[in-house]
Formats: C-alpha cells, sequence, structure tokens
C-alpha cells in the first residue's frame, strides 16, 4: 500500500505518528510511506521584494522545521520513507500531491496548528475529506 503521511509538526502530527508506530502492522508489512508538509506561500506584494533564492530558502527552512524532527522519530520506530513539501494551501496540495502521486491513503492528524477555528475537526481535514478522492484515516 502507498500511504500518504500529511504532516504541520502540531500535536495532532504526533499523535498520528504515535497512532502508526504502535499500528504498524495494520497497515501492512509492505508499505510504502511519504511524509509531505505543505508550506504557507508568503504573500504577493512582500514576495517580490524576494529574490527566487532567498524565497526557496525559507520555503525549504520551513518545511525542515516540520520534517527533520519527524524524519528522525519514523527512522527510531524503523519506518523508511519519503519526504516532500509543497508551497500552497495545505489542503490543496495535500489533495493534488495525493491524486498525483496514486497513493491508497492519506493519513493525517484530525487537526492542526490552526485547530481553534474548527474546533470538531480541523479545517484542512475537512477540506481534504470533502475533495479528495484518495480514502483518508484521521488520527485524533
Amino acid at each position: 500500500m502507498k500511504i500518504l503521511l500529511a504532516v504541520d509538526g502540531s500535536e495532532y502530527t504526533q499523535r498520528m505518528l504515535d497512532y502508526l508506530g504502535t499500528h504498524k502492522e495494520s497497515l501492512g508489512a509492505n508499505s510504502s510511506y511519504v511524509v509531505l508538509t505543505a508550506v504557507f506561500p508568503v504573500p504577493p506584494h512582500p514576495a517580490s521584494f524576494l529574490s527566487g533564492p532567498v524565497l526557496r530558502g525559507y520555503y525549504d527552512d520551513e518545511a525542515r522545521k516540520v520534517l527533520d524532527p519527524i524524519r528522525a522519530y519514523l527512522g527510531q520506530h524503523g519506518f523508511a520513507a519519503e519526504y516532500a513539501h509543497r508551497v500552497g494551501r495545505p489542503a490543496d496540495e495535500i489533495c493534488a500531491f495525493a491524486e498525483q502521486g496514486g497513493f491508497d491513503l492519506i493519513v493525517m492528524g484530525s487537526h492542526g496548528h490552526g485547530a481553534l477555528g474548527n474546533l470538531v475537526l480541523g479545517s484542512v481535514a475537512t477540506q481534504v475529506l470533502a475533495r479528495c478522492s484518495t480514502p483518508v484515516m484521521l488520527v485524533r
């Protein structure tokens, strides 16, 4: 099974990783994993004052802040994974990446950094559920 782990570095991302660590067998021994984080774009006006390399460096740094701890955690728990980041609105990027990559399952936390905005279910999770044809497993 090809599994996309959508992450943002929040407490719910950690809960999702803990769940995976304790239920690794339920997703199949031969599953492959890709970890994706989406970095919000710098608004156009401020971005116009930055050179391309500076802007790309900023996006890479922001992605590393999220992905490096996850890379360490998954490595300690015996998961081999690929890592990617995209720049854009998280729900849009997760859905597009899942569709283009032919994933069998998206696994993500039920809330992210913006959990106060939508107390029942995080807004990114809600949007991914509504728009993505790939099955989604939410971990609370």
